[in-house]
């Protein structure tokens, strides 16, 4: 199955379906240049994230699942 750099997908957390769309996260990888980026304040679903590193810039959507999908600004 081909892997949506645009989705993070993180099995290990089986309280990411409970949470659904109020689930929050500490990082993301950017998908422009594949960079970790950790914050401070965790961001959620409708939040603007910025990559350090490239400077591009998302907005954060979260899924009823709990994933998370970052889309271009």
């Amino acid at each position: 199955m081909p892997v949506d750099p645009h989705t993070l997908d993180d099995d290990s957390d089986s309280s990411a379906e409970s949470e659904g769309r109020s689930r929050r996260f500490g990082d993301f990888d950017c998908p422009a240049c594949m960079a970790n980026n950790p914050y401070d304040e965790k961001f959620g679903d409708g939040d603007e994230v910025l990559c350090y590193f490239c400077g591009q810039e998302y907005l954060a959507q979260v899924s009823d699942e709990g994933r998370l999908k970052l889309r271009e600004r």
